[in-house]
């Protein structure tokens, strides 16, 4: 008898002021198999105080991410990755945050997925162009979720983990034949 493996992903919409995370859970290898869906287990957002100087800030970022990958165990992770800032100095320090929560996640030994806000929306909605409140929509949708999730950075987190879930579903289905 095949062991039925429970997949959990993490997935994080990188930011210094607030960092949303999602985390989502499929029991089973093959939900066409009697297999469970995607499902949600939990989701917040991390948000650091802005009277705080930028390093003890990242440092935040990092000790409250430990405590997410400890509490959740995650078994894969999908970051977004940065892919266009109005804002050049705010663009750097997220993408200095991002290398933080790359590098916890890293240490913590968890597999890592990018992807671009475009690969995400092109996922969930099949345009990757679609408008922010129909992404949330199907993020709702998939995980069967009734009311709106807030704030927006944790639902954005749940659409990159639902991506990374929808990822490793291909490549399982590329690396068959």
């Amino acid at each position: 008898m095949k062991k039925i493996e429970s997949q959990r992903i993490l997935g994080i919409d990188p930011g210094f002021g607030r960092t949303g995370w999602g985390v989502i859970e499929k029991v089973g290898a093959d939900s066409s198999r009697g297999g469970q869906e995607w499902q949600l287990v939990a989701y917040g957002c991390i948000e650091t105080s802005a009277k705080k100087d930028f390093i003890s800030r990242v440092d935040e970022l990092h000790f409250e991410l430990v405590k997410v990958i400890k509490k959740y165990k995650p078994t894969r992770s999908g970051v977004e990755d940065l892919f266009f800032a109005k804002n050049v100095t705010t663009a750097m320090k997220v993408g200095q945050a991002r290398g933080v929560i790359l590098l916890t996640l890293h240490q913590a030994e968890i597999p890592i997925d990018e992807f671009t806000p475009l690969q995400i929306k092109q996922a969930l909605t099949g345009y990757g162009r679609a408008e922010k409140g129909q992404v949330q929509k199907m993020v709702e949708m998939i995980l069967q979720i009734k009311k709106k999730i807030r704030p927006d950075d944790a639902a954005d987190a749940l659409a990159v983990a639902i991506t990374c879930g929808a990822s490793m579903k291909m490549r399982s289905k590329t690396s068959v034949r």
